[in-house]
């Protein structure tokens, strides 16, 4: 049984990531992933606005569930490189990350994710990532 698998079966529960940030599953399938998040104040950096690394952490859990939908049984997936432009701060509220994957070849693929307010879709981030496709 695989990843998707087990998330169809349990949820969040089969990312202990998801869980402990509080990450709902919202939908995915056919190389595409949505998330979403509500802001806690244990997420805020010193200025009071959400981390960074919480922008790029659920915009690269969304990217790599829509690849997971599109991997061979016999696949797994490590990231190559990733790039996020930090595009405007939230502090309170729900967060929505989609992931989209551009293309899977056989060894590499190619995908997109943004993060936004889940309450007027304002863009809060972007990222492209590149993964390494590796047949076990």
């Amino acid at each position: 049984m695989g990843y998707i698998d087990d998330i169809k079966r349990v949820g969040r529960d089969a990312n202990p990531f998801f869980t402990m940030m509080g990450i709902v599953v919202d939908e995915f399938g056919d190389g595409q992933a949505r998330l979403s998040m509500d802001v806690r104040p244990d997420m805020l950096n010193g200025a009071g606005w959400l981390q960074g690394g919480v922008y790029v952490a659920l915009a690269d859990e969304a990217i790599a569930l829509a690849l997971y939908t599109l991997l061979a049984d016999n696949e797994e997936i490590a990231t190559i490189d990733e790039h996020t432009s930090f595009i405007k701060g939230v502090n309170t509220g729900t967060v929505t990350a989609t992931g989209r994957v551009i293309r899977k070849g056989r060894r590499v693929a190619f995908a997109d994710g943004e993060v936004r307010s889940a309450a007027d879709g304002t863009l809060l981030s972007r990222t492209s990532a590149s993964f390494a496709v590796i047949a076990r």
